[in-house]
């Protein structure tokens, strides 16, 4: 070997050892961790590198970890976007606004936070990670602008969230019951957001925010005792008694760009104070307008028999309980499951355009189901005939809300729809991540396990602490009459069914899912629906803990309401009416249990700060409208 090959080689060596013996110097040195603090700088969260080039965060409150060291990077077939070369370039910035918000639980969501952009450089490409850190919350995405290739494939996301401390996690899977169980013992997923219990520090929750082409990820056990990861969306369904359909991502397909959700993890001491996050993945979602279109009118709905006369009293009775619209289910078109079925045709007994005629003159709308099976084929051509028909809103049945390309036919729907203006509510097992900010048309979502599944008290006092963080559900209350008792749905008592209507945030809330119209005649029993509005101009979390109790307050104009419900457990509490106005004096209109299976009423005169005795039995409720006297 010549010496000038051999001063070469050594030259080039001595250039590597330099750069890797530099960066692992640098990733042992305190500059190496960057830091950033919300603004109200009781959060922290922290950022570095270790020897192996991985970038890791912690997250604190006050001081106690939260969130010790964990992996942040997501594997492909393309661009290495887990080794990082060096430290990441860093932006800062800051943000204090707000944006009005008509259509959820406050008029106005204030939206503050500190901002940092890691821009990191791999072996083959380059990425970002986006974060906010809110009051509590820690909010964070990758995104890969320029894939190399124009194409890539995103094998794992690799996530982890190394808790500090044991922890319970509520266990729940799409309209599943919720099973507590510590997280050293977690077998199986659980869905997002996720609510966990730490008995040293408070209370986390674990969601997403702005997920419209990715995957429906779980949680599962991570690598330590102590450690949750994410997996890519599993499930297995059974349809009609036919064999099971599994339904799998393995491997999410990119092209151009790779950007993910948003991954949220929130953090309180108590666990009311998780309700300061249920706005979360509003803000994290950008509006295609900063104004809203005109013409978006949330209300309660009444479903119908797909009987032209029964559907016709229905419209009567809706407007009667001062609701907003009727619902024809499943079934007007046909067996729903079936490609011959046409939902561009009524049945030919069922007079459609006869109850649109009676709703308009009743001024009440009207919103139309169609399944998944019929949306993709015939999405296109509904939507302009609806409209012809004077239809007001549509619901989504058994949608694909779990896989890539589900996500991205629903947004793409979902677009669609919004640029229609009609109202949409998406069912079954998909849960919303905020993108009724980007189509504010789309009011509602169930994946939740409602009425139709017989859920009790203890699952009613978990949902405000976990499911409901995620934004609207469709509950789908069955409240009992004279003729049906619906034992089989309904396994709380009549006033708690009052209460979740105000505990239970949903813009479209559907009343009496198998109740007729002609068996709630003058029922004194169900006034209390009259009243109840679908959106607030303020809200506010009283008191309560998951699995136990809960109580709430919402305002909308001058009068307020509240909901209190028990869990499996007798309740007693003082609530402090802090929110009213001083100075003020008000009519509370108490609306509880009797005892003997029907609904007392009674008239309480109070004031600013007054403290209400709430007793109640287990499984009970107590349902309250508040008004200024006059």
């Amino acid at each position: 070997m010549s010496r000038s090959k051999r001063i070469y080689i050594f030259s080039q060596i001595l250039a590597a050892f330099c750069f890797f013996g530099g960066l692992l110097s640098a990733t042992a040195m305190p500059h190496s961790v960057t830091s950033i603090s919300s603004p109200d700088g009781n959060t922290m969260v922290q950022f570095k590198l270790n020897n192996r080039h991985r970038l890791f965060y912690r997250m604190s409150s006050a001081g106690k970890i939260i969130v010790d060291w964990s992996l942040l990077g997501i594997a492909t077939d393309g661009p290495v976007l887990d080794s990082l070369l060096s430290m990441p370039e860093i932006k800062r910035y800051r943000v204090n606004s707000s944006f009005p918000w008509p259509l959820g639980e406050e008029a106005v969501v204030e939206d503050k936070y500190t901002a940092l952009q890691l821009s990191c450089r791999t072996s083959t490409g380059t990425f970002s990670i986006f974060v906010r850190l809110y009051n509590g919350s820690l909010a964070f995405r990758y995104a890969c602008y320029q894939l190399p290739k124009g194409r890539a494939s995103l094998l794992k996301e690799g996530t982890e969230i190394n808790l500090s401390g044991r922890s319970k996690l509520y266990q729940y899977h799409e309209e599943s019951i919720f099973r507590p169980i510590e997280i050293d013992s977690l077998t199986g997923a659980s869905d997002l957001p996720s609510t966990l219990s730490n008995s040293g520090l408070g209370y986390l929750s674990i969601g997403e925010a702005d997920n419209r082409n990715y995957t429906k990820c779980v949680l599962v056990r991570g690598r330590n005792p102590n450690s949750l990861a994410f997996q890519f969306y599993t499930d297995t369904l059974y349809k009609n008694n036919h064999a099971p359909i599994v339904q799998k991502d393995t491997i999410l397909v990119f092209r151009d760009s790779l950007v993910t959700p948003w991954r949220t993890i929130s953090f309180s001491k108590t666990a009311i104070g998780l309700h300061d996050f249920s706005r979360l993945s509003l803000k994290l979602v950008r509006p295609q307008s900063k104004y809203l279109p005109s013409g978006i009118i949330p209300g309660k709905v009444f479903r119908v028999p797909i009987n032209t006369q029964e559907a016709l009293d229905g419209v009567d009775f809706a407007a009667k309980m001062n609701f907003r619209y009727i619902l024809i289910d499943a079934g007007w078109y046909g067996a729903e499951f079936r490609t011959i079925s046409d939902p561009t045709k009524p049945l030919p007994d069922f007079d459609l355009p006869q109850i649109i005629s009676r709703s308009k003159q009743k001024g009440i709308g009207v919103i139309l189901y169609v399944n998944y099976v019929g949306l993709k084929a015939k999405l296109d051509t509904i939507l302009p005939l609806y409209k012809k028909w004077g239809v007001s809103g549509i619901k989504f049945g058994f949608v694909d809300g779990g896989t890539q390309k589900g996500l991205s036919w629903l947004d793409t729907a979902m677009q669609k729809v919004n640029d229609f203006g009609f109202v949409l509510n998406v069912h079954d097992h998909y849960k919303p991540t905020g993108l009724s900010r980007r189509y504010p048309f789309v009011l509602s979502a169930e994946g939740i396990r409602g009425d139709e599944n017989s859920p009790d008290a203890f699952h009613n006092t978990v949902l405000p602490f976990t499911r409901f963080l995620a934004g609207a559900a469709d509950f789908t209350f069955c409240f009992p009459n004279k003729f049906n008792s619906f034992s089989k749905n309904v396994k709380v008592s009549k006033a708690q069914q009052l209460a979740l209507t105000v505990i239970f945030f949903d813009p479209l809330q559907s009343i009496f899912w198998y109740g007729r119209s002609k068996d709630y005649l003058d029922d004194p029993d169900t006034e209390f629906f009259k009243y109840v509005p679908t959106v607030w101009d303020e809200s506010t979390y009283l008191s309560g803990d998951i699995g136990k109790s809960i109580a709430v307050a919402r305002r909308k104009g001058n009068t307020w309401f509240l909901g209190a419900a028990s869990g499996l457990a007798a309740w007693q509490q003082k609530i402090r009416l802090g929110f009213l106005k001083k100075g003020v004096a008000y009519n509370a209109t108490i609306y509880d249990d009797d005892g003997h299976g029907a609904i007392r009423k009674r008239i309480l005169e109070v004031r600013y700060n007054h403290l209400l005795d709430i007793n109640l039995g287990a499984a009970q409720g107590t349902a309250i409208v508040i008004r200024p006297s006059l």
